[in-house]
């Protein structure tokens, strides 16, 4: 695909990597390859296994993959995100094993991604990017890579500051979502909107960052990355509370965002087996293409778990396959006032922008919104 000039990622235009091609870029599957670089920079999923514990199984092939094509001179980056320790205990033994000594043959850092899809303000040559090094010479080396492409590079003094670093960041984000989507259901209980409180929290100018509550966690980062450092405390005796509590609250929204769709089908006299429901967006986040982790595909395998008949609507993801434990296969559906006016419910579960809301609320039977797009009406349409 990428030799060919096509982008498979939504937010990175063909065009671009048709003129990155043109440049000189030189892709390639060998990894021997490798063997002529200056440079190799490892970033691959570093996903949870099946008993919610840290696997590295990518990071660990990919610096045996190529260990075998290391030599004097070269600078490895680990960008993966991981718990504190992986570069250290992990990519340095073994090349060290090679022969080669860190800081004086090789060059090990660890400099974490920082990526916010379908960002319009910053992009990778804007994004400060923090970098941890081995030794002072790794460093040295790991800065002066990233600040030819990078505006402002961040050293920081070890490895393991700069892994702890990508993980504060997105614990932060995991426990404020959290917290916000507790309040929701406070709120919720108060007869308050939630979304009006958070708005209108944000206009304090200090002391306060908004974070908006929704139908769960999604994306290969926030509701993952937490559970790293969580799994490496223990061996250090302490059990991270907060980190805990708020995967239990976030993994709970879509049962309550269910609820909420069964009661509201209730009151029009229906009930959830049976009933159309629409899915208005899949991906995890809106202006994207990214499903990994999205709550919309837990909510469709819950609610078709509970004989619901469900479709989906998304700009960004034409169809799904086998992504859920029902492993359901699916085609987006064209929105119109016909086909939206033949749903019992319709679900707001990622709210992209090219949606015609003005449309769906015009012929909609009942709409249940998690993301604040819609004023509560108590009839109509009902916030989750």
């Amino acid at each position: 695909m990428l030799k060919n000039g096509f982008s498979y990622i939504s937010h990175i235009k063909s065009s671009e990597v048709v003129a990155a091609v043109s440049d000189g870029l030189s892709i390639s599957n060998d990894i021997s390859d490798t063997r002529i670089a200056d440079v190799v920079i490892i970033c691959v999923p570093t996903p949870l296994n099946k008993h919610r514990e840290p696997d590295i199984s990518f990071v660990i092939n990919a610096i045996d993959g190529v260990k075998p094509y290391l030599h004097s001179g070269q600078l490895i980056s680990l960008e993966s995100t991981t718990y504190p320790g992986t570069t250290e205990e992990e990519l340095q033994p073994r090349i060290e094993s090679k022969g080669l000594t860190i800081g004086e043959d090789i060059f090990l850092v660890f400099s974490p991604e920082r990526e916010d899809p379908a960002n319009p303000f910053y992009t990778t040559s804007t994004i400060p990017k923090v970098c941890g090094g081995i030794t002072i010479h790794c460093l040295d080396v790991g800065v002066a890579l990233y600040q030819s492409i990078i505006e402002t590079v961040v050293p920081v003094s070890s490895t393991r500051v700069a892994e702890m670093t990508k993980l504060l960041e997105n614990i932060h984000r995991a426990v404020n979502i959290g917290l916000v989507n507790e309040m929701k259901i406070v709120s919720d209980k108060m007869g308050i909107d939630i979304f009006e409180v958070v708005k209108a929290a944000a206009t304090k100018p200090f002391g306060y960052a908004a974070y908006y509550p929704g139908p769960g966690l999604g994306g290969h980062c926030i509701p993952v990355d937490p559970f790293y450092l969580s799994w490496k405390s223990k061996e250090y005796g302490i059990h991270t509370r907060f980190i805990e509590l708020a995967g239990e609250v976030n993994a709970a929204m879509p049962d309550w965002v269910i609820s909420k769709i069964v009661f509201a089908l209730n009151e029009k006299f229906k009930s959830i087996k049976g009933s159309k429901i629409l899915v208005l967006g899949v991906s995890y986040k809106k202006n994207v293409d990214d499903i990994r982790e999205s709550p919309s595909i837990h909510l469709m395998d819950k609610l078709s778990r509970l004989g619901a008949l469900i479709s989906y609507s998304d700009p960004y993801v034409p169809k799904i396959e086998n992504v859920s434990e029902c492993q359901m296969a699916m085609s987006s559906i064209s929105l119109s006032a016909e086909s939206i006016s033949g749903y019992d419910c319709v679900l707001v579960a990622t709210d992209h922008d090219d949606f015609n809301y003005d449309m769906i609320k015009m012929c909609s039977q009942l709409i249940v919104d998690t993301r604040g797009r819609f004023i509560e009406d108590g009839d109509l349409v009902i916030r989750a």
